[in-house]
């Protein structure tokens, strides 16, 4: 018999998957804060590792965009590094608590992005500057909750990319993001091995949630799947800070 613990993370990954195969992005988004409520933050964070890396690096080379991600983005990328690994050493002295705190008010400013769409104008002469600055946010989000996502998201929108070169080029920074988060959290001792290989073993149900996803993607609108993904991260990010404060 499966414990209650595993079948939720197993319902994370699908659903996680799901979000992925419908809107392209957002694996971290629905897995981490569901499985924050049966494990420690830390420990669901290092759970998607294995899936977040792989399907970033598919991406990436499917879409033969890596120089030109790099040579454009490499601002946001570096400063995201850096950002990353001091947030994930200074989270070692947070408590389960505390962290958990943290992903739900992560969450809320992913969900206050996802809705309000703020439109920014980057003019070309400012790009590499506020790449830079992206990237310190994001890799601060990042080293907290993993959930960079709605950043990147909206950042890359206001350069208006087209669809391969968005594709391209957001999963080549979520794979910079991705690499120092989990070698950090693995060098901190915030995730070990045992905790990567249930996360290689998580990329079968994540494959059915992709699946699931891609159905959906053909038969429902967007904005209706959109405004349930909402709802989702209103609730969760409710009962991460009840957690928090019980």
């Amino acid at each position: 018999m499966l414990s209650t613990t595993a079948i939720v993370c197993i319902v994370a990954f699908i659903l996680g998957g799901l979000i992925k195969g419908t809107l392209g992005v957002g694996l971290p988004l629905l897995a981490v804060p569901l499985m924050s409520l049966v494990v420690p933050s830390p420990t669901a964070i290092g759970l998607v590792a294995v899936p977040v890396v792989l399907s970033n690096i598919w991406q990436m080379v499917d879409s033969r965009k890596i120089i030109i991600g790099w040579t454009r983005f490499w601002p946001l990328i570096c400063t995201q590094l850096i950002s990353t690994v001091l947030t994930v050493r200074f989270t070692l002295s947070l408590s389960v608590k505390e962290m958990n705190l943290m992903v739900a008010f992560s969450m809320l400013l992913a969900l206050v992005l996802m809705v309000f769409k703020p439109s920014l104008k980057i003019s070309p002469r400012r790009e590499k500057t506020t790449s830079a600055a992206v990237g310190l946010l994001s890799g601060l989000l990042g080293g907290i909750s993993s959930l960079t996502g709605p950043v990147i998201i909206t950042y890359l929108m206001a350069l208006k990319l087209d669809r391969e070169e968005f594709v391209g080029c957001i999963s080549i920074i979520y794979l910079a993001s991705a690499l120092p988060l989990y070698s950090a959290m693995l060098f901190y001792g915030k995730i070990n091995m045992l905790d990567l290989s249930f996360s290689a073993a998580a990329l079968i149900p994540m494959a059915i949630g992709l699946t699931l996803g891609k159905l959906i993607r053909e038969r429902i609108s967007e904005k209706a799947f959109r405004t349930v993904l909402y709802v989702y991260l209103v609730i969760m990010s409710g009962i991460l800070i009840i957690k928090s404060y019980n």
